[in-house]
């Protein structure tokens, strides 16, 4: 912080002597005026005039008063790397500052859904019971499917008329579609009681974080981080 204020002396210092050695008739012209001069630094010198010199544009410039005070500095306009990290800070921002709100949530659900750890227990074993009982009953309408297919490729092998035959092999290939249906079907109910242990596993770890000190705390808690 010293280094910069004793930068910015040094600048309103320099750019007051390049003021000092205009001549006198338009020094007092510009003070009588109360006009700003532009100054900003080219290669270690100061290059300074009453409108932003055109060796300024695309830098730091200072807005020096008669007396030779620095008014306002403009800082230079920021590079495309400079925009793009800075762009890059804002995105792990507004990353950072969801990732609190969906916790925060995520505890006030928790604490406001189950009155002990007990309680969230239950709950996860119903839905995993429920998703069990469908899944099961989809495996045996897949089982059924398939034995239906196998028959009626071992009429198809033994008939010796082509309608038969021919009428056959497109049940055959109905079959076929359905129990591609039903395996993805049951594929994706995998994959949902999957996602629901990992769900309750990070639940029951989070609600037992909380409620390590006692229920009534881990609430005060969350009101806190509001």
């Amino acid at each position: 912080m010293g280094s910069r204020r004793a930068e910015s002396r040094l600048a309103a210092l320099a750019c007051a002597l390049v003021l000092g050695a205009l001549p006198g008739a338009v020094q007092a012209q510009a003070q009588a005026g109360g006009r700003t001069t532009y100054c900003c630094d080219v290669g270690g010198q100061p290059v300074c005039g009453d409108i932003l010199p055109a060796a300024c544009y695309g830098r730091a410039y200072r807005e020096i008063s008669p007396s030779g005070l620095v008014r306002r500095t403009v800082a230079a306009p920021l590079t495309p790397q400079e925009i793009a990290e800075r762009a890059a800070v804002e995105r792990e921002r507004r990353a950072a500052e969801a990732e609190r709100v969906r916790s925060l949530r995520l505890d006030q659900a928790l604490l406001e859904t189950y009155r002990n750890i007990e309680d969230l227990d239950s709950r996860r074993d119903r839905e995993l019971r429920d998703l069990d009982r469908t899944i099961r009953a989809l495996r045996a309408r897949e089982s059924e499917l398939i034995e239906r297919q196998h028959s009626l490729i071992a009429e198809a092998t033994h008939t010796d008329k082509s309608e038969v035959a021919a009428s056959l092999e497109a049940d055959i290939g109905v079959l076929d579609s359905e129990i591609a249906a039903q395996s993805s079907i049951i594929a994706a109910k995998l994959r949902e009681r999957n996602a629901v242990v990992e769900r309750f596993e990070e639940h029951r770890r989070r609600y037992l974080e909380l409620t390590a000190g006692g229920k009534a705390d881990a609430r005060n808690a969350v009101l806190e981080r509001r």
